[in-house]
C-alpha cells in the first residue's frame, strides 16, 4: 500500500525536470509575463500618446490639398458628323491652408492639464493592478508549497498508521488487543488514505491557480518552501499609516481623479466661452483650355464665435460635470477611511499572525513530545494505553503539524498584505527588475 500511495503520487506531481523555484524568482517572472500587467503597461503607452494629441490643440495646423482632372469633350455640329470639334485639358487646382486657434476659453489648458493628470493615474493604476498581480502570484506560489507540504505530512501519517495495523494484526493474534482495537486502527487508515486523496486533489488545484497567474510549472519538487521575508516593514502602525498616505495607489488614484474632474468643470465651462481662430490659405488655379487662364488667391481670415444657445445641452454639460467633481469629492473621504482602515487590518493580521505562529510552534513540540511517549506506553504494554489513545494522539500531532505550516505561510502573507496596505508591494520595492 506505502509503495502504491509514493507511486500516485509521484505519477501526479512530477512531470519534467527543471530548475529550483524560488519565491523570488516566481515574483520575477510573474511580474515580466503576466497578461493583465502587460496589458496595464500598454494602457501607460496609451495616456502618454493621449497628451501629445492634447499638446497638438495648441499647435497650427497645415493641410495641403489639390486636384488634378482630365476633361475630354467631342462636339458634332451636323448629323452627318462632319466638323467634328474635341477638347482636351486638364484643369488642376493646388491650396495650403494653416490654422491657429487664437483662444477657446481655458478648454484647451484643462484638456492637456486633464491628460497630464491622466498620465499619473495610469502609473497609479500600473501600481496597483502591478501589487494585485504580485500578491496573487504570492498566494499561489505559497498555496502550491503547503499543498505539497500537506500531501507529503498525509503520505507519512498513512504509513505510519500502516504500521500501526501491522503492529495490531500481529498483537490480537497474541491476544494484546480485541478485535474492535484492530478495527480502529483500521477506520483510522482509511480515514488517512481518504484524507490524502483529498490533498492530493487540492495539490492539482493549486498547481492550476500557480499557472494562471505565474505559468507553467513543470515539477512541483523544484518549488521551495520560503518563509524567509527580507523587505523592511514599517515598525508601527502609526509609520504605517504615514507611508500609505503618500504611497497607498488606491488612495492617491482617488486624489488625481478629484483633481481630474476639477478640469472636466473648466472644459465644460469653456463651451459657453467665446473662441478665435485665424487661417491663411494660398490657391493656385491652371486651367490648361484655349482660353488658358491662371488664378493665384491669398486669403487671411480672423474668425470668433460664441455660442448663445445649444438646446441647454452645454448648460447640463456643466451641472454634471460639477456633479461629478462632488462625487469624486466624496469617495476620496471615503477612500480615506479605507485606506486607514485597510492598514490598521493589515497591521492587526501581521502582528497577530505572528503571536499565533509562535503558539503552533509550542503545540507541535508538546504533540511530538507526547505522541512519542502514549507509542511507546502502547507498544510496550505498559502504561495502559489503548489504541484509541494512539489515535488520538496521532491525529492531534497530525492537524498541529498542519497547523504549523499553515501559520508559517499565514505570516508570510500578512507580511506582504501589510507592504501592499502601504503602497510598497512593487518590482521595485521587491527587487524583481
Amino acid at each position: 500500500m506505502q509503495k502504491l500511495i509514493i507511486i500516485i503520487f509521484f505519477s501526479i506531481i512530477c512531470l519534467n525536470q527543471s530548475y529550483a523555484t524560488t519565491l523570488i524568482q516566481a515574483l520575477s517572472k510573474a511580474y515580466k509575463d503576466n497578461s493583465k500587467l502587460n496589458a496595464e503597461r500598454e494602457n501607460l503607452e496609451i495616456s502618454k500618446e493621449e497628451i501629445n494629441e492634447a499638446k497638438s490643440d495648441f499647435l497650427p495646423s497645415v493641410t495641403i490639398s489639390g486636384y488634378v482632372s482630365n476633361e475630354n469633350t467631342t462636339k458634332l455640329t451636323n448629323r452627318s458628323g462632319a466638323d467634328v470639334q474635341s477638347t482636351d485639358v486638364e484643369p488642376s487646382q493646388e491650396s495650403i491652408l494653416i490654422e491657429q486657434t487664437l483662444f477657446q476659453g481655458l478648454g484647451g489648458v484643462a484638456n492637456l492639464e486633464k491628460n497630464n493628470i491622466g498620465l499619473e493615474l495610469s502609473k497609479l493604476r500600473l501600481k496597483k493592478v502591478e501589487q494585485e498581480i504580485l500578491f496573487e502570484a504570492i498566494e499561489a506560489y505559497t498555496n502550491l508549497v503547503i499543498s505539497k507540504k500537506k500531501v507529503g505530512i498525509n503520505i507519512l501519517n498513512v504509513n505510519l498508521l500502516e504500521r500501526q495495523v501491522e503492529n495490531d494484526k500481529n498483537r490480537l493474534e497474541r491476544s494484546e488487543i480485541n478485535l474492535t482495537d484492530l478495527a480502529q486502527s483500521e477506520a483510522s487508515l482509511a480515514g488517512a488514505n481518504a484524507k490524502l486523496i483529498e490533498t492530493q486533489n487540492q495539490l492539482i488545484t493549486s498547481k492550476l491557480d500557480y499557472e494562471k497567474t505565474i505559468g507553467i510549472i513543470n515539477n512541483y519538487e523544484d518549488l521551495r518552501e520560503t518563509y524567509v521575508f527580507n523587505y523592511e516593514l514599517p515598525r508601527s502602525l502609526a509609520s504605517a499609516n504615514q507611508i500609505a498616505k503618500k504611497e497607498n495607489p488606491d488612495l492617491n488614484i482617488a486624489i488625481l481623479e478629484l483633481k481630474q474632474s476639477q478640469q472636466d468643470v473648466l472644459i465644460a465651462q469653456s463651451e459657453l466661452s467665446p473662441s478665435a481662430s485665424l487661417s491663411y490659405k494660398i490657391t493656385q488655379t491652371d486651367d490648361t483650355s484655349s482660353s488658358y487662364d491662371e488664378t493665384d488667391k491669398e486669403i487671411l481670415k480672423a474668425e470668433a464665435s460664441w455660442p448663445i444657445f445649444s438646446g441647454g445641452k452645454n448648460i447640463a454639460s456643466l451641472k454634471k460635470s460639477k456633479s461629478f467633481r462632488q462625487q469624486k469629492q466624496l469617495l476620496l473621504e471615503d477612500s480615506k477611511k479605507s485606506n486607514k482602515a485597510s492598514v490598521a487590518n493589515a497591521w492587526s493580521n501581521f502582528q497577530s499572525s505572528k503571536s499565533f505562529l509562535t503558539s503552533i510552534r509550542s503545540q507541535v513540540k508538546a504533540a511530538e513530545i507526547a505522541n512519542e511517549g502514549i507509542t511507546i506506553e502502547y507498544e510496550s504494554g505498559s502504561g495502559g494505553r489503548s489504541t484509541l489513545d494512539v489515535i488520538q494522539s496521532n491525529s492531534i500531532l497530525l492537524d498541529a503539524k498542519i497547523n504549523l505550516v499553515s501559520s508559517k505561510r499565514d505570516f508570510l502573507l500578512s507580511q506582504f498584505k501589510l507592504l501592499a496596505s502601504i503602497g510598497r508591494l512593487t518590482g521595485s520595492y521587491l527587487r524583481l527588475n
